[in-house]
């Protein structure tokens, strides 16, 4: 439920903070008071159109931000949050939204920046608005398949489970055989050119890390004399006549001689004995390498040649050698494949006939599950609608099926709500009915059905009792009530049927100040509240009799309300 809203600088709110509670909640007051403007900023907090006009005159940003608390872990906000990586702690929700006067807008959801998009998406899972011209997935007919899957709950969770499974495996081997089935010239081109790839890389021979082993190598070359002069100074210094190792020789025997005495020399003799032997097998491993050494002019060659084939084939086929290597594989993988094309394609579209067969039964089942749950859902809006005086009316789930051998994400039906208002006259998509009174009857006959399951943690019915009065109008809020004992509702009326029935009732007014109009919200009880709805009934002059009228429609609401909770 929407727990607590808060509006900073939006519109003519200057700073306004409200906590909600469950139940019905009526906003009432007068045309103009800004009551839809209160509407406007949950609408824009769960992902709505902004602009910067709802900025309010003078201010920088408008601040809009919800506390929701959900009462079930099993919420569908709970996995939209978590895909995008927000944590939900003791089940709440924050949504938050800032307005700027540059036009763009910040997100933010438990803290977490986030675009309007997600923002968007994780509203849509928390506040569902519905007025007089709209009613969001209700009254568009491209959700009516989930919404009658929706009441058909387990009749048909594992059979459409199955088919998703068996339809991902079919749009996954239609796309392979798509990929493979291109014409003969373009698969020719790609013989011809994947074969010639492969015959230019395996030409060259390379072996992984041949490049750092020849760049090594170029090294070493062009530094020859550098090696070999430095080498034999450092072997001549050491091992030369009267050099190096002839002075430390005879400093090894001068400190033995002294550590037979005295004892205290025994760690110098040793290290000068340790330098001794590591430097003469230092110097016989310098002769060694430079016995070996011998410039090559022609290898230097060898080397840079090979050198700029490597980086010739790396603009080719990749930015390292390792790279190009695994391109090789990875064409003659796919050269392979064409070369057994026509092998393939057939295997392929034999499973795919096979795979066919089995989704279309798969799918029928769906479609004859989904037509006994219609019939059952028929009926129930039926009931509701003879509840809300439309005695007359029929309405029906209408099926069409895709053409043979086609399939989507749902199956092979398409769903549209149907409904004929008055006798006589054909059914027609609900989204085509024209009388608001009538919309709103048939929208709150759904909403009844749909109120208990669809997870939505807020519903906000924005003056959808227009052109109603008279016992419609009763029935209207009787109808808004039953919604409210599953889920939060926030309902803007001007019937005071609907006022009547409230659990709380706040009243909405414009105030003036000296310099600014602002609108406040107040939460009236008792005489302010039968003094509102009297307001309601006869406009600006409440009398006695209005009064008293108020007081007994508010008496009767709550006998209907203890009638509905038992």
């Amino acid at each position: 439920m929407l727990k607590e809203l808060s509006i900073k600088n939006f519109a003519i709110i200057e700073d306004l903070t409200v906590d909600f509670q469950e139940g019905l909640t009526v906003l009432t007051g007068e045309t103009g008071a800004g009551k839809s403007i209160i509407i406007d900023a949950v609408q824009l907090l769960a992902g709505g159109r902004g602009s910067q006009e709802f900025i309010r005159h003078g201010a920088k940003k408008a601040e809009l931000e919800g506390l929701f608390t959900l009462s079930s872990s099993m919420h569908t906000a709970y996995s939209k949050c978590a895909e995008a990586g927000i944590d939900i702690e003791e089940g709440s929700v924050i949504l938050r939204r800032d307005l700027n006067d540059n036009g763009k807008s910040v997100c933010r959801v438990n803290g977490k920046l986030v675009p309007l998009s997600l923002l968007r998406e994780i509203g849509a899972t928390l506040i569902d608005i519905h007025g007089q011209h709209e009613s969001q997935e209700l009254m568009d007919d491209k959700h009516h398949l989930s919404l009658l899957d929706q009441f058909a709950g387990d009749q048909i969770t594992d059979q459409k489970t199955l088919y998703i499974s068996q339809y991902e495996e079919y749009r996954l081997l239609k796309k392979e055989l798509a990929a493979i089935s291109v014409n003969e010239q373009q698969v020719a081109q790609k013989i011809d050119l994947f074969q010639f790839q492969i015959k230019e890389i395996d030409a060259c021979k390379f072996v992984p890390n041949e490049e750092d082993e020849l760049m090594e190598e170029r090294r070493r070359l062009l530094n020859f004399n550098k090696i070999f002069e430095g080498a034999s100074t450092a072997h001549e210094t050491i091992l030369g006549e009267s050099k190096g190792l002839d002075w430390i020789g005879q400093a090894m025997s001068a400190l033995e001689d002294v550590a037979t005495v005295d004892e205290s020399f025994n760690e110098y003799s040793e290290a000068v004995s340790n330098a001794f032997y590591n430097l003469q097998e230092a110097a016989f491993g310098v002769k060694n390498i430079l016995d070996e050494l011998e410039f090559d002019p022609e290898r230097l060659n060898e080397v840079e040649q090979r050198l700029a084939l490597i980086g010739s084939m790396k603009r080719k086929y990749g930015h390292t050698l390792e790279e190009i290597l695994a391109y090789r594989e990875k064409i003659g993988e796919e050269l392979a494949s064409l070369l057994n094309r026509d092998e393939n394609i057939q295997k392929k579209e034999q499973q795919l006939m096979t795979l066919q067969k089995t989704l279309q039964k798969t799918a029928e089942k769906l479609t004859s599950i989904r037509k006994n749950v219609g019939e059952q859902l028929s009926f129930s809006v039926m009931q509701q609608l003879r509840e809300l005086y439309m005695e007359k009316a029929e309405f029906s789930v209408h099926f069409e099926t895709l053409a043979p051998g086609q399939f989507d994400q749902y199956g092979i039906d398409r769903v549209v709500f149907y409904i004929a208002t008055n006798i006589g006259e054909p059914p027609k998509p609900l989204t085509k009915i024209a009388s608001g009174g009538e919309l709103s009857r048939v929208m709150l006959a759904l909403k009844t059905i749909f109120s208990s399951s669809n997870g939505i943690t807020s519903i906000i019915f924005d003056e959808v009792d227009t052109g109603v009065s008279g016992r419609v109008a009763q029935a209207i809020a009787e109808k808004i009530a039953a919604v409210s004992i599953h889920s939060q509702v926030l309902c803007i009326s001007h019937l005071p049927q609907v006022a009547a029935m409230a659990d709380h009732h706040y009243y909405i007014q414009k105030q003036e100040d000296a310099h600014r109009t602002f609108t406040s919200l107040t939460e009236i009880f008792d005489d302010d509240r039968i003094g509102e709805i009297s307001r309601i009934m006869s406009g600006t002059e409440v009398t006695d009799l209005t009064f008293q009228h108020a007081k007994e429609l508010i008496d009767i609401a709550n006998e209907r309300k203890k009638i509905m909770h038992a």
